[in-house]
């Protein structure tokens, strides 16, 4: 019996068992994909908690459509491992339907709480039963009313801005005391950081509670992808997140290549997989310099970011650009390595695995260093679990999730690696997941390029035709998902991002809070995120 065989057998176990279960009000139908399960409104959170609780799947994401036939199609995605089935939980509504019913309040419901919050605001839904909705993508200069998501609303045109101001933003702070304050934290900052604002919040010297507040750039990426080309969509996936370029290219043509039903060449697989670990070794030595900056330690600092400029210039000399842009495309890739290039990466890369090696043995001797990460910015393993952490901040806190074993792809499933997991989830635990994932993605790279194989880079003759996928991928700070689905024109008629930033920043105030206000810097930069990223 071969594993798509076995797979599918567990998929068609799992669609009994739904349809068993739910006797008579859901259908559970299967695809190469997953196991789709149509419910009604009523039952919607009983069978999102039944997948959370009893079947330990984790939420993926949300993705509304407005159909062209008045009307909506909600669509709650679930994954757990490689042996188990995805589960799309789709909810179809009459257009004239404007409330769901909410599943934040669920157990493990706190993963789909800002998913529901940005579908209000974007598409004008309500979710019946949710503890806070409103002012939350849409900050206070934006109209009363407006859904930038909807078909009916034209990006073209100016918003009519009305001339009495709307009231200015009230965070709802719990403390009224005498002594007690809060303290902001933004959104404005030097250097190259993102609007994003953190309010803190305390009676004495721990923080109680961290309010915080994103989208002050709020780009319209989805709505902008509406009626584009798949080629002008890629330069949109690429260029709204610095930090994970090529991962959210790689997303998006995956999703547009399982619509399609592209075969990728073997050796466009594996050069896919060499350029997603070039990035997350940048990513992981950015999120280190930055760990070693904010506690003060001038040395190790430069070090740190020595690795990373190495890591972009070795970028830019493989692909031709730092960051990666341009080097992926539908149906593989868009440059090729020569002899030259893959001994020099192999070179390259084993030195800068045995730099960081040196990096971190200097940092586990400095009892300074380590006071200022142990026990420090804890994120327990339920909350991770609850909030559906994604990426080495999940896998600090003992969650084992990576896209890359739950769903191989590029050349994760001809190479042998770990996933280190700490279980601890403090600031020290981070940091040893971030540097033992560098050791593993330099022996990544080793083993694909000591055998890359030969042959096209990409596939040819790529014909474009309707239909949706959804896409998942192990960016640098976590799991990526990509939903796309392309008209009959081969434009993009939706496109639903969801990445690993979004996710993690949702959780990060558990880090925060019942702790001092001088480790907030310190635990700010041990979650290595993008508020750019989330800000799309």
């Amino acid at each position: 019996m071969t594993l798509s065989t076995i797979a599918e057998s567990r998929s068609t176990n799992f669609a009994e068992l739904c349809e068993n279960r739910w006797k008579g009000r859901v259908t559970a139908k299967l695809d190469a994909a997953a196991c789709h399960v149509a419910c009604a409104p009523p039952d919607l959170p009983a069978i999102c908690e039944w997948l959370s609780e009893e079947m330990g799947y984790a939420f993926a994401t949300l993705i509304v459509e407005e159909e062209s036939k008045p009307g909506w199609l909600l669509t709650y995605v679930f994954y757990k491992d490689a042996a188990a089935p995805w589960v799309y939980v789709e909810l179809r509504l009459d257009a004239r339907v404007a409330t769901v019913p909410s599943i934040s309040g669920l157990a493990n419901g706190p993963a789909a709480d800002w998913h529901e919050r940005e579908a209000e605001d974007l598409f004008g839904l309500s979710f019946a039963g949710h503890p806070r909705l409103g002012e939350f993508v849409l900050h206070e200069d934006w109209p009363e009313g407006v859904a930038p998501m909807r078909h009916s609303f034209d990006a073209r045109r100016m918003l009519d801005i009305p001339e009495a101001p709307n009231p200015a933003w009230d965070p709802p702070t719990i403390f009224s005391a005498p002594g007690s304050f809060a303290m902001p934290v933004g959104p404005v900052y030097s250097d190259f950081g993102e609007a994003a604002h953190f309010l803190l919040e305390t009676v004495g010297e721990d923080v109680v509670r961290t309010i915080q507040r994103f989208f002050y750039k709020y780009r319209g990426v989805e709505k902008i992808a509406e009626g584009r080309p798949i080629d002008s969509v890629l330069l949109l996936a690429e260029r709204f997140s610095g930090i994970a370029a090529f991962a959210h290219g790689l997303a998006f043509c995956q999703a547009v290549e399982a619509i399609c039903g592209v075969e990728v060449p073997p050796r466009a697989q594996a050069l896919r997989g060499i350029f997603a670990e070039l990035e997350r070794l940048r990513h992981h030595a950015a999120t280190i310099t930055g760990i070693c900056n904010s506690t003060a330690l001038v040395v190790a600092t430069a070090q740190a970011a020595l690795i990373e400029e190495d890591l972009i210039r070795l970028s830019c000399q493989v692909t031709r650009h730092r960051y990666l842009f341009g080097a992926v495309a539908p149906g593989g890739v868009t440059c090729d390595l020569t002899d030259t290039h893959r001994q020099h990466l192999l070179t390259e890369v084993g030195d800068i695995a045995r730099r960081s090696d040196e990096l971190h043995r200097m940092l586990r001797y400095s009892s300074s260093f380590l006071d200022r990460l142990e026990e420090v910015g804890i994120v327990s393993p339920d909350a991770a679990i609850a909030y559906g952490l994604v990426g080495p901040i999940a896998r600090a806190s003992g969650a084992m999730r990576d896209m890359r074993k739950i769903r191989p792809y590029a050349a994760y499933g001809t190479v042998d690696f770990a996933v280190p997991v700490e279980q601890e989830g403090d600031g020290y635990a981070r940091l040893r997941v971030f540097f033992a994932e560098i050791e593993q993605s330099a022996a990544m790279l080793h083993q694909i390029l000591t055998a890359l194989p030969a042959g096209d880079i990409r596939a040819r003759d790529i014909v474009v035709r309707p239909g949706a996928a959804l896409a998942a991928v192990e960016a640098p700070s976590g799991a990526a998902f990509h939903w796309v689905r392309l008209r009959d024109d081969g434009a993009v008629a939706r496109y639903r991002i969801t990445p690993p930033s979004f996710t993690n920043w949702h959780g990060f105030h558990i880090a925060t809070e019942n702790f001092a206000f001088q480790d907030f810097p310190i635990i700010l930069a041990s979650f290595g995120l993008s508020n750019a990223e989330c800000d799309r």
